[in-house]
């Protein structure tokens, strides 16, 4: 699974940070902050849209169930984890990534798994007896790739508005 996305292109935007640092642009570099991260928001909330609607198909109860053990929500933890941040020094460019920090120990490569189509748990803590469940695979890489050509465009518009107020 690719953990994050990055909008990244490196000549371009390193060549603005460095422009920037030499004229002390702090407003233009604000701005320019700014507008990446509205360029990269509308991903961040699909991504957690899509983690929160994903179908988790199991084998099928032989049966009947109880309550579930946790009243955490699996899905809405998820994401909740999932973060963006914004850079314009260094390694400039967005990056939007799921915190495995921000998630309980027990579901820190939750994601990872859900990606790959395939969950493989314990019924309800029982190590004697495990379950097989589905999601679709690649969601995370799905998502990124409808919203990938326009944050490019985006990006790029940004970078030529950036360069035109230095000039």
């Amino acid at each position: 699974m690719t953990r994050d996305i990055r909008i990244l292109n490196t000549g371009a935007l390193l060549e603005l940070s460095r422009r920037l640092n030499a004229t002390s642009g702090a407003p233009v570099r604000a701005a320019m902050q700014r507008r990446i991260r509205r360029a990269a928001e509308p991903l961040r909330s699909d991504l957690q849209r899509t983690v929160r609607a994903l179908p988790i198909r199991g084998q099928g109860r032989k049966v009947s169930g109880g309550p579930s053990p946790t009243t955490r929500p699996l899905r809405a933890t998820i994401a909740a984890a999932i973060r963006l941040s914004v850079r314009t020094t260094g390694n400039p460019g967005a990056r939007v990534w799921i915190d495995r920090a921000a998630l309980p120990p027990d579901l820190r490569s939750m994601p990872k798994h859900m990606n790959s189509g395939r969950i493989r748990h314990p019924v309800f803590g029982n190590k004697r007896r495990w379950v097989n469940e589905t999601t679709p695979p690649l969601w995370w890489e799905s998502t990124i790739r409808r919203h990938r050509p326009r944050m490019d465009r985006e990006v790029e518009r940004i970078l030529r508005d950036v360069r035109q107020r230095l000039e």
